[in-house]
C-alpha cells in the first residue's frame, strides 16, 4: 500500500499566560495509507483533534511536517492550497457547531462547494448524488437544521465532508452524541462510503469497541504523542504500552458473568498538566512499572515487534 497522508515531528504549541507554553502536540508521527482507516484514541486533552485539524489545514502547526501524497502539504499555495484542500475534508463531532443553523442544507453545500472552486451550476448537480450517497432523501435539502434529528445532521455533515470528492476524510468522534442504534448507522455508512469511494480516513473516538469495528490499524495518544500503534487485532491482543492496558481494561464486556470478575487497570491521579511536561516518559507518573530509567529518559516510538510500535521502556 502506498501512503497518502505523512506526518514526522509534529507539533502544535500554544503560548498561554504567565509565559506558560501548552504543548498539544508535541512530536507526532504518523502515517496513514491509501484507502486505509487508522483510528485514534485516548483521554481527553490528549491532542487527537488538534492532530485531526492540523491534518486538514485548520490549524498551522509549530514544527514538523506534513505530505499529502508525497507533496509538502504546509507549503501548498495558490492553485495547490485549493486542490489540497479538496482532497482533505473533514467531519466535526457536533452538527450544531458545524452547520449555519440560518442556513438550509441546499444552501450550505452550494457555499460549500462554490468556495472550494465549483461554479454553481457543478455544485448543483452534485447535491442530488451526494445526498444518495448519504442516504437522505432529496426534499432533506430545503430543511434547516432544527428540522432535522441528531442522525440525519450528522449525515448533513457527511455529505458536506464528501461533496468535494476527498481523498481523505478526518471523523472527529462523528458518533460520539448519537444514540446507539444511530451510533451504528453513522459507523456503516462511513464504512461503506470509505470502500466505495477507496477513502483514507482517521476515525477520532474515545469509544474502543467502535475504534475495533472501524479501523484496520489503531494509534493511541497520550498527552500530545502517540504512545502506540499496531493492527488492530494485534492491539486488542496484545498491547505493550501500559497507557494502552488500562484503556483496554475499562471496555465493557458483554458478558455478565465476565464483567464482574474481571480486573480493571485504575490509573492513579490526573492527566498532567499539558504545560508542565513531566521529566522522562510523560506516562511514568501515572504507571506501576515505571523505574529509574523512565524517570530520566523520553521512550521513543520504536518497533517492538513486526508491525507493532510503542513508546516504553518496558514494554509488554
Amino acid at each position: 500500500m502506498t501512503v497518502l497522508v505523512e506526518v514526522i515531528g509534529l507539533s502544535r504549541h500554544y503560548r498561554l499566560g504567565g509565559g506558560r507554553l501548552l504543548r498539544a502536540l508535541d512530536g507526532v508521527d504518523l502515517a496513514v495509507d491509501t484507502g486505509e482507516t487508522v483510528g485514534l484514541v485516548g483521554e481527553s486533552g490528549s491532542g487527537k483533534s488538534t492532530l485531526g485539524r492540523t491534518l486538514v489545514g485548520l490549524q498551522a502547526p509549530t514544527h514538523g511536517v506534513v505530505r499529502f501524497a508525497g507533496a509538502d502539504a504546509l507549503g501548498a499555495k495558490g492553485a495547490a492550497l485549493r486542490t489540497l484542500r479538496r482532497q482533505r475534508q473533514i467531519v466535526f463531532q457536533d452538527p450544531s457547531g458545524a452547520l449555519n443553523p440560518r442556513m438550509t442544507l441546499h444552501a450550505t453545500l452550494i457555499e460549500h462547494l462554490t468556495v472550494q472552486g465549483f461554479t454553481r451550476q457543478q455544485a448543483l448537480a452534485r447535491i442530488p448524488e451526494v445526498l444518495t450517497q448519504v442516504e437522505l432523501p432529496l426534499e432533506y435539502a430545503r430543511r434547516y437544521l432544527h428540522e432535522m434529528s441528531g442522525g440525519q445532521r450528522q449525515r448533513a455533515v457527511i455529505a458536506r465532508a464528501i461533496s468535494t470528492d476527498p481523498d481523505f476524510l478526518v471523523a472527529d468522534e462523528p458518533v460520539s452524541a448519537l444514540d446507539v442504534s444511530t451510533r451504528a448507522q453513522i459507523i456503516n455508512l462511513l464504512r461503506n462510503l470509505q470502500r466505495a469511494r477507496g477513502l483514507s480516513m482517521l476515525f477520532i473516538s474515545h469509544d474502543l469497541s467502535v475504534v475495533a469495528h472501524t479501523c484496520r490499524r489503531v494509534a493511541v495518544m497520550y498527552l500530545g504523542r502517540i504512545v502506540e500503534i499496531a493492527a488492530r487485532e494485534l492491539l486488542f491482543a496484545r498491547p505493550l504500552h501500559p497507557y494502552t492496558h488500562a484503556l483496554l481494561s475499562a471496555v465493557p464486556v458483554p458478558d455478565p458473568v465476565r464483567e464482574r470478575t474481571r480486573q480493571r487497570i485504575m490509573l492513579p491521579g490526573e492527566p498532567p498538566d499539558p504545560t508542565v511536561k513531566p521529566t522522562g516518559c510523560r506516562f511514568h507518573p501515572r504507571c506501576a512499572r515505571a523505574t529509574e530509567l523512565c524517570r530520566v529518559k523520553d521512550p521513543t516510538l520504536a518497533a517492538h515487534l513486526p508491525g507493532h510500535q510503542a513508546a516504553c521502556h518496558h514494554p509488554g
